[in-house]
């Protein structure tokens, strides 16, 4: 049965809509209509805020107390998931960091039976590492760093549903097996690498797709070695993801960058640990204790270890920390993502035959809502 969502303002993916009603049939939105043109018949439900396309996150390590390197379930997803569901998100693809290839493997396998069994909200996965620069590790464990072979090639290209994203230091990998996961349909990006800006270049002329949190995990862009951040904001048809979170980049920094690339090629992402969603003020990782402090996530030596972020802080930071327009900052939050994953035919705008995937917005860009195919939480 049709339902027909009336009263809030709306923002479509493109522009902010007054007196427009959603109607949804079957998980899908079957019209756009004016409010004052619904058939009398319909069912209604009354809603008031900001109804917004539900935000996508490439990058979410865990929440709920759920980390996805400890927890490779399907009910270990279902629970990040639903955590970040509170925040706005709808869509996201739960991120296996550096550890063995059975974990890995395990990982992936936790995957296929979450994306069989339909858990909302997952899109598919995110593998960063282990084939990183051990100059560039950060928090990952340097024990589980690795080539990458044939065998670990034909885990990261094994799930026929949803999307497979791939960070990996390009310096470290070569150009070939770059290649080689791209035409297998992975989204490959760059992260963790201490390559220079011409392998970088090189590498997104085999198939990179983007940069994994643009800054961290790098080096710094130098006037003679603009590296792997000024290959990122000069190619121009790349993806960036950034952690606005006033601790992993400089706010100053990040409104350089996106003035450099644009918004239409900037996604916000969280780089969340298991503690979203919780009271949690630590966690372990790979043995080693992370804190929790004022919203910031590290080890006892301040190494930064994730993020203490969701979607909906993500967006606020955006609006009232980089003065950013809240059109542009609703795109970076989830058609810009979603086009990134090639998913902007269904997901990322309200229009009809798109995915019923929406965030309900309070006037602080609190969330009051989200609905997933239809569903609302």
């Amino acid at each position: 049965m049709a339902i027909a969502l009336t009263g809030a303002r709306l923002f479509d993916g493109s522009h902010m809509l007054d007196g427009r009603a959603v109607v949804i049939e079957n998980g899908h939105i079957a019209a756009v209509p004016l409010e004052k043109d619904l058939s009398a018949g319909i069912r209604r439900h009354a809603i008031e805020g900001l109804l917004a396309p539900g935000f996508i996150d490439v990058q979410v390590n865990g929440g709920g107390g759920v980390l996805y390197n400890d927890v490779r379930t399907v009910e270990g997803l279902r629970k990040i998931a639903e955590a970040h569901r509170r925040y706005g998100t709808t869509g996201l693809l739960p991120t296996f960091i550096t550890d063995t290839r059975a974990a890995m493997a395990e990982a992936v396998e936790a995957m296929r039976a979450a994306l069989a069994a339909r858990v909302p909200g997952v899109l598919g996965i995110h593998l960063e590492g282990p084939f990183i620069s051990p100059e560039r590790k950060g928090v990952h464990d340097a024990s589980f760093i690795r080539p990458l072979e044939d065998e670990d090639i034909a885990i990261m290209t094994s799930l026929t549903e949803g999307r497979t994203l791939v960070t990996l230091a390009p310096e470290r990998t070569g150009m070939d097996a770059i290649a080689r996961l791209a035409s297998a349909g992975v989204l490959v990006c760059a992260g963790h690498t201490a390559g220079d800006y011409d392998t970088v270049i090189e590498a997104t002329r085999h198939g990179l797709r983007g940069f994994t949190h643009l800054f961290n995990a790098m080096p710094p862009l130098v006037g003679r070695d603009p590296g792997p951040v000024g290959a990122a904001l000069d190619s121009r048809d790349t993806w960036c993801g950034i952690i606005v979170d006033g601790h992993h980049v400089n706010d100053a920094s990040l409104r350089i960058a996106i003035a450099a690339k644009g918004t239409e090629r900037m996604m916000l992402v969280t780089d969340a640990m298991s503690v979203t969603g919780t009271d949690l003020t630590d966690f372990e990782l790979h043995g080693r204790t992370i804190y929790r402090r004022e919203g910031r996530l590290a080890t006892a030596d301040g190494t930064l270890a994730g993020s203490d972020l969701d979607m909906a802080s993500a967006v606020r930071n955006s609006v009232h920390r980089l003065g950013l327009a809240l059109p542009d900052v609703l795109r970076m939050a989830s058609l810009v993502p979603a086009r990134f994953l090639r998913l902007d035919h269904e997901c990322g705008r309200i229009a009809p035959g798109y995915r019923a995937d929406f965030v309900l917005l309070d006037d602080a860009l609190n969330v009051r809502q989200t609905w997933i195919g239809g569903s609302s939480d």
